[in-house]
């Protein structure tokens, strides 16, 4: 699935030329936490969050510095870090260099970047403008429009019963299962296995065969001492 499936649209912008002030009426406004600067052309120049908008004079939220901090920064890190929290502009206080991806980027792509960058949105980009915004809710969205659903058909119990079988056979971990019961699509287990690991991952492929409805395992975890 790609990102233009899922993403927010039309999106919430701040304009280039807005006070900090503002920028929090936007956000409040529409009940987001981030949201793109835009020049007059409609290009994306940056994004403003409510963490960029936090620490300000006006609330007294200005965060000191202790001697051994003043100390180690330099002239250039205490001067950024006052135009941030002082500066009425909103363009003095975004993030400028802003994670995106294209609309035709897989959702594993933006998942990642995601992760690797430690954000929580993801814009969506075309030329310089932004079409929509991938955020972590618009992943578990495109994930619950994945789910397996029912098929029409009800598998019959022996059918199951064979599917789950060969289900097993293909993992190596999956021979500690000495028996499969199948009653009206749910699937019982009997057997035994090293470990819970074992155990739970035996349930997944299981859950995962088509036809099953439920899987009730009576695999018994084998202590320690049973193994030597």
């Amino acid at each position: 699935m790609r990102a233009v499936k899922v993403m927010s649209r039309p999106v919430v912008t701040v304009p280039a030329d807005a006070t900090v002030w503002s920028a929090a009426d936007i956000l409040l406004g529409a009940r987001i936490s981030a949201a793109p600067v835009v020049d007059a052309d409609g290009r994306m120049i940056g994004i403003v969050s409510e963490a960029d908008l936090m620490n300000r004079p006006e609330l007294g939220t200005v965060p000191g510095r202790s001697w051994l901090q003043r100390l180690l920064a330099d002239e250039a890190m205490l001067a950024r870090d006052y135009m941030r929290s002082y500066s009425h502009r909103v363009t003095d206080v975004m993030t400028r260099d802003v994670v995106t991806a294209p609309e035709t980027a897989e959702l594993k792509e933006v998942a990642s970047l995601m992760q690797r960058h430690g954000i929580k949105r993801v814009p969506i980009v075309r030329d310089g403008k932004v079409l929509g915004i991938v955020s972590r809710a618009n992943l578990l969205q495109g994930l619950l429009a994945r789910e397996p659903r029912p098929t029409g058909g009800t598998a019959l119990d022996a059918d199951l019963r064979e599917s789950v079988w060969q289900e097993l056979r293909k993992h190596p971990w999956g021979s500690g299962v000495g028996n499969v019961v199948v009653e009206s699509g749910v699937v019982h287990l009997w057997g035994q296995t090293r470990s819970v690991s074992v155990k739970e991952a035996v349930r997944v492929a299981i859950e995962n065969v088509p036809g099953v409805k439920r899987v009730a395992s009576n695999i018994v975890v084998l202590p320690v001492e049973a193994l030597i």
